[in-house]
């Protein structure tokens, strides 16, 4: 069981979050002030921070770099939560320390991708997973190939890595400005309608009925989530 420490002022919110958390399977501290996050983090080392930037006393870019100067604590991933959505901002964030930023409001099925994809990522984590596996849909993950009833599909790299995205986050509700910046990179200023194209391109190479999708779903306004 996982271990995060949210370090969030707004107790509803802190709350939420702990209690979404909790159900998915983490095991979870709150903590409203940055002096008193400081030393649970540094005593009780966890496996994942969820860090508002703006906190009473210490801040949030203060502590976070406080926590990438400690030893015990500088290998753990933070994810940044803040109401601040510029791009300055955003950089700010990411060169305290952090490994990724949130924008409030944010959905929980975004902070939940956003969580694996950071402790994957992470230092320490788990074995690599080899392969992803979904009733007759497999991703070999080492060799990069794509299987339907055991034949292999054609799949362009970011048909490959869009799918591999949606299936590693299975359930949740993932927007398209995540997999943008998921699959295409955080520097990538294209048009948003890109993930619509991939989307439909890989509809039509694993559902079985591609106008009527059971795998892939669309959540209207928001992106798609994988239900396998």
């Amino acid at each position: 069981m996982a271990k995060i420490v949210i370090v969030e002022d707004d107790a509803v919110l802190a709350d939420t979050l702990a209690d979404n958390l909790t159900q998915e399977g983490y095991k979870v501290t709150t903590v409203a002030d940055g002096e008193a996050a400081y030393k649970r983090i540094t005593n009780k080392p966890p496996d994942l921070i969820i860090l508002d930037v703006m906190l009473p006393g210490l801040d949030g870019l203060t502590l976070c770099r406080m926590i990438r100067q400690e030893p015990t604590t500088s290998h753990i991933p933070i994810i940044m939560l803040t109401a601040r959505s510029s791009e300055v901002d955003k950089i700010v964030g990411l060169e305290s320390g952090a490994d990724d930023y949130v924008v409030k409001p944010f959905g929980l099925g975004e902070l939940l991708a956003r969580i694996r994809a950071v402790m994957r990522r992470a230092p320490n984590r788990p074995a690599k997973q080899d392969a992803l596996v979904s009733g007759n849909l497999r991703l070999d993950l080492t060799g990069r190939h794509a299987f339907l009833d055991d034949k292999e599909l054609r799949l362009s790299h970011r048909e490959y890595d869009l799918l591999a995205e949606l299936m590693r986050n299975q359930g949740a509700v993932l927007s398209r400005d995540l997999l943008l910046s998921k699959v295409w990179g955080y520097d990538y200023f294209g048009d948003r309608r890109t993930v619509d194209v991939h989307i439909r391109w890989l509809r039509k190479k694993i559902e079985e009925d591609p106008s009527n999708p059971s795998r892939i779903v669309t959540v209207r306004g928001i992106g798609y989530r994988f239900e396998g």
